[in-house]
């Protein structure tokens, strides 16, 4: 399914996590902030409007039941953007460190997720809508594995990883399985992640924390979505 070209407004709806929501970590204070986007800079045109879904911590069951919530609303844009699998991917590091020995899963096992984002697929087109796919930015392993191991014994979590860039591996994993369902159900895709790939030193442009882009970062990825949307829009 092609994206639609349309003349007058043109509303978007998102639904995402943090990443999609535009939360960066700052610098200097280490605290959480959100950027504000430049809606008519992104995607080249004055007359358009973006509601947005996207929370902390969402995952793809979450996002699911958000969407079951708005799904009168769903006919009534032009395009459905789901940014997710950060979080599905994502562990309870602090019990991995305390019993590396264990069996740990992560918040969403893989299957599951192929499972639960057919379902939002299924959910959005059943009420006449229309949805794009991003693929996951890609993390930095070594901040992430500072950040998530803060306070906790690093070694046991060294030890059940086998190798710190073990967390690269896995979130390309569930970010195949994106890219995977998008071809299957023919869903329109915007790879942001090639984007940040692409780069000489894609660390640059990604937060102290390892996962969140930094202003630069979201620079990237929106420049990206403007670019890949109008191409495909103009088909």
């Amino acid at each position: 399914m092609l994206f639609r070209s349309v003349k007058a407004m043109i509303d978007i709806c998102v639904f995402g996590d943090s990443i999609g929501k535009g939360v960066v970590l700052h610098p200097q204070t280490s605290r959480y902030e959100t950027i504000k986007m430049n809606i008519e800079k992104i995607f080249g045109r004055q007359k358009i409007n973006v509601k947005n879904y996207s929370m902390i911590g969402c995952t793809v069951s979450k996002a699911l039941s958000v969407i079951k919530r708005h799904a009168c609303e769903l006919m009534g844009y032009k395009n459905i953007f789901l940014e997710l699998g950060g979080n599905d991917c994502d562990f309870a590091w602090n019990e991995i460190a305390a019993n590396p020995e264990k069996e740990h899963v992560p918040k969403t096992p893989i299957g599951e997720f192929q499972g639960l984002y057919k379902q939002v697929i299924e959910e959005i087109r059943s009420h006449g809508g229309n949805p794009v796919i991003l693929t996951l930015p890609p993390l930095e392993p070594n901040r992430f594995f500072h950040w998530v191991s803060k306070g906790v014994n690093k070694d046991n979590i060294l030890k059940w990883l086998g190798d710190v860039d073990m967390i690269y591996r896995w979130q390309e994993m569930y970010n195949i399985e994106v890219m995977l369902l998008a071809t299957k159900m023919a869903v329109p895709i915007i790879d942001i992640r090639s984007a940040f790939l692409k780069c000489n030193n894609y660390r640059d442009l990604i937060c102290s924390d390892g996962i969140h882009p930094n202003k630069e970062g979201y620079d990237l990825i929106y420049k990206t979505i403007g670019e890949q949307y109008q191409s495909q829009s103009a088909v």
